[in-house]
């Protein structure tokens, strides 16, 4: 006797080379237009989602530091650390404003403390509350048409100039002492890059 061989499979059948299942080639198609959209649609969509909240952001920001006054809230972390500008804790009524140019960089800073809040905010730029002045305003008359300030109403009103050398910003403070439980204060500090 022959050893026999493994069984090899005969030619495929006629049938099977003939045209595929239609639904399977449904089936196929779907599937590659499905990879399609996800290779080409999804992120073209991502992109055009992306554009539009860029260009909304600008307009946001073009309108920020377009409009004229100050904008309620704390000015943002980097802009407190550069100005040297620390808003005490307790403080309400906050609101700020920041201008640049080639020459000069401002912030505009107010808000309202308690006795401790304004000792506490004199001390971290390096200065005391002896060292107010009654009834000077160092904030000039630029700064006050750009921030909206008029110091016109009742006081007594204190304020100082804290010049530092070049790159630490100068501070013009006025302090609002007519709520001597509550003092106003108003802030410019500007630095030149």
């Amino acid at each position: 006797m022959t050893p026999s061989l493994p069984h090899q499979g005969g030619p495929p059948d006629e049938r099977d080379r003939s045209a595929e299942d239609p639904r399977h080639k449904a089936r196929r198609r779907a599937l590659t237009l499905l990879i399609i959209v996800l290779l080409i649609g999804v992120p073209a969509g991502y992109l055009v989602i992306s554009a539009n909240q860029s260009r909304n952001s600008g307009k946001d920001k073009e309108a920020k530091y377009s409009a004229t006054g100050l904008t309620a809230g704390w000015p943002s972390k980097v802009q407190r650390r550069l100005y040297q500008v620390a808003v005490p804790h307790p403080a309400d009524d906050i609101a700020y404003y920041e201008t640049n140019n080639w020459k000069t960089s401002r912030l505009y800073v107010q808000f309202s403390t308690n006795p401790a809040g304004l000792d506490s905010f004199l001390q971290g730029m390096g200065v005391r509350r002896e060292q107010l002045r009654k009834d000077y305003i160092a904030v000039g008359e630029r700064d006050r048409k750009v921030s909206g300030w008029t110091f016109g109403g009742p006081g007594p009103w204190w304020g100082l100039t804290h010049e530092q050398k070049n790159p630490a910003p100068t501070q013009d403070v006025v302090v609002n002492l007519s709520d001597p439980e509550r003092p106003a204060v108003f802030v410019v500090s500007r630095t030149v890059p």
